[in-house]
């Protein structure tokens, strides 16, 4: 028998984080209003787990301390890759690498002109897997967007000394925010949120530091979240699982099919 999941491409989310003024601060980016999916919404960096993902998921260039599967591996390559088009952040180990070609790498990749994996061997660098924190995965039902994904999402500290931006391509803007600010933007429509983001942000803001975000995350079983539409007393709502760390699980569906 089939689930809700068979249908569904794998992909992979990034949710940067850095310490604030007072609470901890992620990494957010404006989805260009040309996009297939998410357009002109607010979200974190990620994309498609592609054929090359799987690919360098089973290389030496690849490592980790976990025992992994290759499609965790490869939706953890997938975010890293997805980070450094998107954002500029590479979270991979070895030599420094001169400003141009980490520059001139990033659109080159991204367009598929320059495989991530001829960039890091190149430079002599190595993804570490244990430096992303699986946070969540979710799989919307069918029938509710066009495109379904089968997202898995995850948390990384910023590197030190790094900067994060947005491509002008996929991401029109971008900035570091907290997760209570963005939910009070998406609140005063000065931006748009897809349901799982909201959710996230919502999980995300009952944290006061990365080390607490951190200790959640990894003291939280995996369990994917798959929504149903529901009736309650008040309409139709798209509805989660209660007791899996999210502090609102239901939302009217008239927004909440919104992406």
């Amino acid at each position: 028998m089939s689930t809700p999941k068979d249908d569904a491409m794998p992909a992979a989310t990034l949710i940067l984080l850095r310490e604030g003024y007072g609470r901890p601060e992620i990494f957010m980016q404006t989805r260009a209003k040309t996009m297939g999916f998410g357009a002109g919404m607010i979200a974190f960096p990620g994309g498609k787990v592609d054929a090359h993902d799987m690919e360098l998921a089973a290389s030496r260039l690849v490592a980790s301390s976990g025992n992994l599967d290759l499609e965790e591996i490869a939706a953890r390559v997938a975010a890293i890759r997805e980070s450094f088009e998107e954002a500029g952040v590479l979270l991979t180990h070895g030599p420094e690498i001169a400003a141009l070609d980490f520059i001139e790498a990033q659109p080159a990749i991204a367009s598929r002109a320059l495989a991530f994996s001829d960039f890091l061997a190149r430079h002599d660098h190595q993804i570490d897997l244990d430096v992303l924190v699986p946070f969540a995965r979710w799989v919307p039902p069918p029938g509710l967007h066009g495109k379904r994904y089968d997202t898995r999402f995850y948390l990384a500290r910023m590197p030190e000394g790094a900067n994060a931006g947005h491509d002008g391509n996929e991401a029109t803007t971008s900035w570091w925010i907290t997760p209570a600010e963005a939910i009070a933007r998406a609140d005063r429509r000065e931006a748009d949120v897809m349901f799982p983001t909201r959710r996230n942000l919502e999980r995300l803001a009952q944290h006061a530091s990365i080390d607490a975000l951190i200790a959640h995350a990894m003291e939280t079983p995996i369990v994917t979240v798959q929504p149903e539409v529901r009736m309650c007393d008040d309409g139709l709502h798209l509805c989660i699982p209660e007791g899996i760390g999210y502090p609102v699980t239901r939302e009217p569906l008239e927004t909440a099919r919104r992406a």
